[in-house]
């Protein structure tokens, strides 16, 4: 039988997610219960934490190992700046604490981790590996270490982002969730306080691949269970709701990020009554994704890049499960432009099928023309 093409590309990236929530959750474990000095801020007033650099590093070692460091590339958004720093070294302390704590657990995930742990200065070059620019050619990791981060940093929801971009198209997608409940209504019902009682049934991972049709969710893996594939994958779709009135949106939480008034208006004008679900991060995508959600809007401020970090994983899981995602124009995205999705009409709109995506970009030229913007 013909092995279907980037099956082991997504074999292991599935593994590494897996991996990689495992250690984003005993770090916002550790976050949330103290005081400690694990968060900073970057230049653009934007939050980094510890999580983020001990994912990237180890999602970067881990896929250097499986597919040779001289054959990757890997696009991502963090840097060494902050850690390289001598006033950072207590910093730095726990992101190597972290990387060895969750590499020398890769055997639980089905993978190989390093003989011995890694030195500082061998994460602070897994971290830097990722500096790739993407583009048209060749083939491409993209990771959101922790996307989300003000969520993560709150209790909330966040993700954990790779996807496989090959001659400037999204091939594989995962992400990885673990705060949002593999059981249905997971975003409407989640609290700090269902997570510390969930007993392991919040959290989850999700993937596709380019041309199946189908895309899955995962249990995550807690304690010391093993990944055993598939692992209890359940196929998931779509919302079947096409009627505007009935349909859940979700925008982000942050007014910064999106222009909620402007949201207000095409929902208004595209017939949608029920009240926003603000979410952090690319769960947003995963809502709609499994059918929990029908809708996303995001308008972005004026002058602001989205960067392909924080789409491609979404943008497909989405896409496979049966939904539709172009720009506020009805233009398909384009992330083979390098880093940035390079023209960009107005926003991006996801939908759980084609009939919903056609009201609500008639809505948003409606809404745009009314404004006068």
């Amino acid at each position: 039988m013909e092995v279907e093409k980037y099956s082991d590309e997504l074999n292991v990236a599935v593994r590494v997610v897996h991996m990689a929530c495992s250690l984003c959750e005993k770090v916002q474990k550790q976050l949330l219960s103290t005081n400690s000095d694990q968060v900073k801020s970057k230049d653009d007033d934007s939050l980094v934490t510890v999580a983020d650099w001990s994912v990237q590093a180890t999602v970067s070692w881990m896929l250097s190992k499986s597919f040779g460091s001289q054959n990757i590339s890997i696009v991502a958004e963090e840097d060494i700046q902050t850690l390289s720093k001598s006033e950072s070294s207590s910093l730095l302390a726990m992101v190597v604490t972290a990387v060895n704590g969750c590499l020398s657990e890769a055997s639980r995930f089905g993978l190989q981790g390093p003989d011995k742990p890694l030195s500082p200065s061998q994460i602070l070059e897994a971290i830097s590996q990722c500096s790739s620019r993407g583009g048209l050619l060749g083939q491409h990791w993209v990771l959101d270490p922790v996307d989300g981060t003000l969520g993560f940093v709150r209790g909330d929801q966040y993700a954990v982002a790779l996807a496989l971009i090959d001659d400037g198209e999204v091939v594989l997608g995962v992400l990885g969730c673990p705060n949002y409940s593999v059981k249905d209504d997971g975003l409407n019902k989640y609290s700090r306080e269902n997570l510390v009682m969930s007993n392991g049934e919040v959290g989850c991972v999700m993937y596709t691949r380019k041309g199946s049709g189908k895309a899955w969710m995962q249990p995550l893996i807690r304690f010391n269970m093993r990944l055993d594939w598939p692992n209890s994958a359940k196929l998931i779709r779509v919302s079947s709701v096409d009627d505007p009135a009935l349909a859940t949106f979700c925008e982000p939480v942050e007014k910064s990020n999106s222009d909620h008034s402007f949201a207000a208006g095409v929902a208004s004008t595209a017939g949608l009554r029920k009240k926003p679900l603000r979410v952090y991060s690319m769960v947003k995508y995963a809502a709609i994704a499994r059918g929990e959600a029908e809708i996303y809007m995001r308008f972005a401020r004026s002058g602001y890049k989205e960067k392909i970090w924080d789409h491609a994983a979404g943008v497909l899981l989405v896409i496979e499960a049966g939904g539709v995602v172009t720009d506020a124009g009805g233009c398909q995205l384009d992330f083979s432009r390098g880093i940035y999705l390079e023209g960009i009409d107005r926003g991006i709109i996801a939908c759980s099928g084609s009939k919903l995506h056609e009201k609500i970009i008639g809505a948003v030229y409606a809404s745009w023309e009314s404004s006068n913007l």
